[in-house]
């Protein structure tokens, strides 16, 4: 996540200093504790949590879980990633509604901040999930302020209250305290009132949002807070908690490329919990937070289960089964391909979904290049193949891919390599629905999870391998010798993680369970 990125990469690279350590002394620890307490500065995290936070790591990292522990320096990872749990509230916290509807959620927080913008992703997410939520326009200060929500409410699919133009127009409290009878007369379970702010927290924005939670009794008030304006976070937080109150927090903006001390600031000051973060612009762009899944983001640990989380809402288990069977018998095509493309779309960025899987962080040039353009590339080309030239991409003679080039916009090289590409996939996903070991190109067979005996006969046919072809009798009689000795360590990781084990039946299990075959 962009927001997190320095923090994540100074982290990193700390604990990468770590692991060549067999054993902590007092000074390494201090060294790290040192270099964390620099690295949460550098990203703007308030100084009271800094100081805090670090106390904390160097007590637990001088302790005895870390000396008696086999591999100190993971000991000391997993101690910074609870401390941060911590700081980032601990557990999740859902949304809490009323027993008897309409639940009233309120926005509060700063002009720019995101509140209508927010106001919308909730709704979708809600209706999603089966909700009839109402939007209501009471932010009647900003310009125009109502006719962007009418938008945004259009766009989520939404149902909106707005019997005032805005623009300075109108009475915000009495909108609000209608719109909640509103909601309850037309069988509205859920009333999500937009509030004004102000470039600044002054008197008659706190007067007029207390006035609001007044005249409505919130079941909610959310607090949405700009991910990317540092310090300034705290201080508004604060002023917010003790004029308004809120019940929950709302990070918005955490795509940007600021520094994120906002997010690790506000739940341990306010004692407030974090509900939702908002990562992108799109109305889907919006993710229940996880504190412990946000600690494993910024230390490079990865987000496994949000990325299935997202994979399952976006991919249809029936047609997965479908696909899986076309695997097994031979008869993936491009048509398959590309209905597979256009799945995980659904999902959204590319990028973003990369940046999920563990150890990312290190290739952090490697994602900022990825061109997410490339899926669209790839969907024109095949788009523009007829049915049969998707089924069977053997009869692609050069007047055909000449045509298919033109038809796409693209040149006789591209679609020569998307055929490439797409051939070597499919070989690669019949290797793996049979069994066997995928040769990825450039890496060759990925050793240790072959079929038992696959190379066997192979192994049998021509020369011996690791034999020296050397002329010298001496250097062949040594190197021979060199290829007879065992790798010191044949399973281990970059990380000084050791050998990953097979996953056991209870692994299995849990699997199932998560994509609900339990």
């Amino acid at each position: 996540m962009a927001t997190f990125g320095t923090l994540s990469d100074r982290l990193t690279e700390t604990f990468r200093n770590l692991r060549t350590k067999g054993k902590l002394t007092a000074a390494d620890v201090d060294g790290t504790v040192r270099e964390i307490r620099r690295a949460l500065l550098d990203a703007d995290v308030a100084l009271a949590v800094v100081k805090d936070f670090t106390a904390k790591v160097r007590e637990r990292a001088l302790g005895d879980e870390v000396n008696k522990a086999l591999n100190p320096a993971q000991q000391v990872v997993q101690i910074v990633n609870e401390e941060l749990i911590q700081i980032l509230g601990g557990e999740q916290r859902r949304l809490q509604f009323a027993k008897t509807a309409p639940t009233v959620i309120m926005l509060a927080g700063l002009q720019g901040s995101g509140k209508t913008t927010f106001a919308g992703k909730l709704a979708r997410q809600l209706e999603s999930e089966g909700h009839t939520p109402l939007l209501v326009a009471a932010d009647l200060q900003r310009p125009n302020a109502v006719n962007q929500l009418q938008v945004v409410a259009e766009q989520a699919g939404a149902t909106i209250y707005a019997p005032e133009p805005g623009n300075g127009v109108g009475d915000p409290v009495r909108v609000s305290r209608d719109g909640v009878e509103h909601a309850r007369r037309h069988q509205h379970d859920v009333v999500i009132i937009d509030t004004a702010g102000r470039l600044g927290v002054d008197a008659e924005l706190m007067k007029q949002a207390a006035d609001i939670r007044k005249a409505t009794n919130p079941d909610e008030v959310l607090f949405v807070i700009d991910a990317m304006i540092g310090q300034d976070a705290v201080n508004t937080a604060k002023a917010f908690q003790e004029g308004v109150d809120f019940t929950g927090v709302v990070l918005s903006k955490l795509d940007g490329d600021a520094r994120g001390g906002a997010a690790l600031s506000v739940a341990a000051v306010t004692g407030r919990p974090i509900i939702f973060a908002s990562t992108g612009e799109r109305l889907e762009d919006l993710e229940p937070f996880h504190p412990d899944r946000m600690a494993s983001r910024i230390l490079d640990l990865g987000d496994i289960l949000t990325l299935i989380e997202q994979a399952q809402q976006a991919f249809d288990e029936e047609e997965a089964m479908k696909m899986a069977e076309k695997l097994a018998n031979e008869a993936f095509t491009l048509e398959d391909f590309l209905d597979q493309l256009q799945q995980m779309k659904k999902m959204g960025s590319m990028k973003k979904m990369l940046g999920m899987l563990p150890g990312m962080g290190q290739m952090k040039q490697q994602l900022d290049d990825f061109d997410e353009r490339e899926i669209d590339r790839t969907e024109a080309i095949i788009r523009s193949m007829t049915p049969g030239e998707r089924r069977n991409p053997k009869i692609l003679n050069g007047s055909r891919r000449l045509r298919i080039a033109r038809g796409s916009g693209m040149t006789v090289t591209d679609v020569n390599q998307l055929v490439q590409r797409f051939e070597q996939a499919a070989k690669m996903m019949k290797t793996v629905a049979r069994g066997g070991t995928p040769n990825i190109p450039g890496m060759g067979p990925m050793p240790g999870i072959g079929r038992p005996g696959a190379s066997s006969k192979r192994g049998k046919k021509g020369k011996p391998k690791n034999v020296s072809r050397s002329g010298n009798p001496a250097k062949r009689a040594a190197e021979n010798a060199g290829f007879a000795t065992p790798a010191a360590n044949p399973t281990g990781s970059g990380f000084g993680l050791g050998g990953q084990k097979a996953p056991t039946e209870a692994d299995l299990a849990e699997i199932q369970k998560l994509f609900g075959k339990g």
